[in-house]
């Protein structure tokens, strides 16, 4: 049965849903967080083939400590601009993507902005599904992932991170904020021996260092639970989210690297054995 709190936050989810701008109040905002009953999307997609493995329920949420110049979605950086959805509907929504043919390669995947700060929110929707035997994953920047205890980071399959620069200036430069914390959260989840896919972002003239890349690939190499590394090519694409947040493009004008650049990126990482797309 539906609590009290639960009905009202039906309610907002049903007046968002009518209204293109509602703004949530502030203090419903922090019980939701607290409680983790709701959380604040961006968007929320069935049949994804392109985050994680197999077809994906994508949930997007929003919030972001970092304010990467290579951001795909600025618009999902501030987490009150998203919509309020409860943990049942999200829940419901995985259930029926889960039936029919080829249930078993169907899973979910956690994304955002940065989930783990809805953190209990995040905990709750993988619990959910891992109880379904669902497989899940969670894309992250790891900045917060102390949020999650060992218990709540067992039921999640796979954990994609990304590590945008190793020099510490440069991912600042790139982030706003320092990579330490991304590297502790990663060598965490070696300790724990969880699934872990690398993401790495080409950018000419900031993320196309030979040292740079190389000391990644040997950390990578150490951790011993990599199982892939993406090196993803920096494009123009997300330049007009950012023109439509009424905010500048940092990298306006900046090409994307050459099919050459792009090889020669993997080959580094594959030079310490880790298997490279």
């Amino acid at each position: 049965m539906a609590t009290t709190a639960q009905l009202k936050y039906e309610e907002i989810f049903r007046a968002s849903v009518a209204t293109e701008a509602t703004k949530v109040p502030e203090a419903v905002v922090k019980a939701a967080l607290a409680t983790g009953d709701v959380g604040f999307l961006h968007s929320l997609v069935n049949d994804s083939t392109v985050n994680g493995p197999g077809q994906r329920v994508v949930v997007r949420t929003t919030g972001c400590m970092w304010s990467c110049q290579t951001c795909h979605n600025p618009d999902a950086w501030i987490m009150r601009k998203g919509l309020p959805v409860t943990v049942t509907k999200v829940v419901d929504e995985l259930s029926r993507f889960r039936q029919g043919k080829n249930a078993s390669s169907r899973g979910l995947t956690i994304t955002g902005g940065e989930p783990v700060m809805q953190d209990r929110f995040v905990a709750k929707l993988l619990a959910a599904a891992h109880d379904m035997n669902v497989h899940t994953a969670l894309e992250t920047n790891g900045y917060v992932g102390d949020r999650l205890s060992n218990a709540e980071l067992k039921t999640v399959d796979l954990v994609m991170l990304s590590i945008r620069a190793w020099d510490n200036e440069r991912h600042r430069r790139l982030t706003g904020r320092p990579v330490q914390e991304t590297l502790t959260f990663a060598r965490r989840l070696a300790a724990l021996r969880k699934p872990m896919w690398l993401r790495y972002v080409l950018v000419p003239g900031l993320t196309d260092d030979a040292e740079d890349i190389a000391n990644i690939a040997r950390f990578a190499a150490d951790l011993d639970n990599v199982e892939r590394v993406e090196v993803q090519p920096f494009d123009q694409l997300a330049r007009f989210k950012w023109q439509q947040t009424g905010l500048r493009f940092p990298l306006e004008g900046v090409e994307a690297p050459t099919h050459e650049a792009m090889g020669r990126a993997r080959e580094i990482f594959r030079r310490s054995r880790l298997n490279t797309v």
